[in-house]
């Protein structure tokens, strides 16, 4: 499977030529990652390709990567994280890991809301949190609001995966922002009640139980289901519905991953170059196309498989508060009885 898709990304990039202005350099990145894709790995070749600069990676959790970067100190040999989680990536910048990076290229490519202002780290890809509801048991008309999904008509009904995850921590967030703590507590507690079983498992664990009639919906980011879909025999899900919630107001809560240069990095410039390849139109193509995601630069093609579950207005909100109010999310969720 690993050689197929990294096939598939070669092919993407095609004849693609070296980055504009960027010299065949000789050297290396070191790169923490808690990011697990073949599509990565196929990125990371090309980039070597591109620049002659081998990219070394260490790959774990976020958690342990921090632990390990805050040990190692000022002897860090890593010069970049990367994460699948604003949250994440913010906990670094808020444990003072990371070092702010001046690059008109990647302020111009990202939006100003999915990177942080004075650039300790930048949004690379999109992912949205959606509901997904199977067709035969949910009209999309009794859908609304992620809001609405705490009332008593989805008691017994909603899969979703436990409070451990920083997907949910950072949709609470959203949640607090929007509606204020003691609103977003009520809806936790909601949550709960509706929960058709206790949390356990992934994003793929809840839409592959509503299709097996555990649940009716599940809340999910939008790339697992176009993974599902990818490895699918015909037809699987057809009777699976992608809903975007909150269109008539602020919108459809999305998250990102990203990444941003260590403190004590070896190889910043390298590092640098590394984040600005990533964020170029072709990588951006690979990422929307491989793995699912949206793209964090404009006029990218999204996948097939993602354009077909729709357009959707997403939530403004600055995904750097993602990080600032995670643990106030953790503790909200704690109160609420979220396992």
């Amino acid at each position: 499977m690993f050689r197929i898709r990294s096939l598939a990304v070669a092919a993407l990039f095609g004849a693609l030529t070296a980055l504009p202005g960027a010299a065949f350099a000789e050297g290396e990145v070191n790169l923490y990652s808690s990011r697990h894709y073949a599509t990565d790995d196929a990125l990371y070749k090309e980039f070597t390709r591109q620049t002659g600069i081998k990219v070394n990676v260490v790959q774990a959790g976020g958690g342990e990567l921090i632990q390990r970067i805050q040990r190692e100190g000022e002897n860090s040999p890593a010069d970049l994280f990367l994460t699948e989680d604003a949250g994440v990536i913010g906990r670094v910048h808020l444990a003072g890991l990371l070092q702010p990076v001046k690059s008109a290229a990647l302020e111009a490519a990202i939006p100003a809301n999915l990177r942080e202002h004075d650039g300790h780290w930048f949004g690379l890809t999109m992912r949205a949190r959606v509901i997904m509801y199977h067709k035969d048991r949910v009209k999309p008309s009794e859908l609304s609001t992620y809001e609405d999904l705490s009332t008593a008509k989805w008691k017994k009904r909603i899969l979703v995966r436990s409070s451990t995850s920083a997907y949910n921590q950072s949709l609470v967030v959203s949640l607090m922002e929007a509606d204020g703590v003691a609103k977003t507590e009520l809806w936790a507690k909601g949550i709960v009640a509706n929960l058709a079983r206790e949390p356990k498992g992934g994003d793929r664990d809840q839409i592959t139980a509503v299709m097996a009639g555990e649940g009716d919906i599940a809340i999910s980011n939008t790339y697992y289901l176009g993974h599902l879909l990818k490895d699918a025999k015909a037809g699987e899900y057809a009777k699976l519905g992608v809903f975007f919630p909150n269109q008539g107001d602020r919108g459809t809560h999305v998250n990102i991953s990203g990444g941003g240069v260590l403190k004590h990095a070896p190889h910043k410039d390298n590092a640098v170059k590394f984040l600005e390849f990533l964020l170029t139109p072709e990588a951006q193509k690979v990422f929307a196309e491989a793995n699912f995601e949206y793209p964090v630069r404009k006029g990218v093609e999204i996948s097939p498989t993602i354009k077909a579950f729709g357009e959707f207005k997403a939530d403004p909100l600055s995904v750097g508060v993602l990080a600032k109010r995670n643990q106030e999310a953790v503790q909200l969720m704690d109160r609420a009885g979220w396992k």
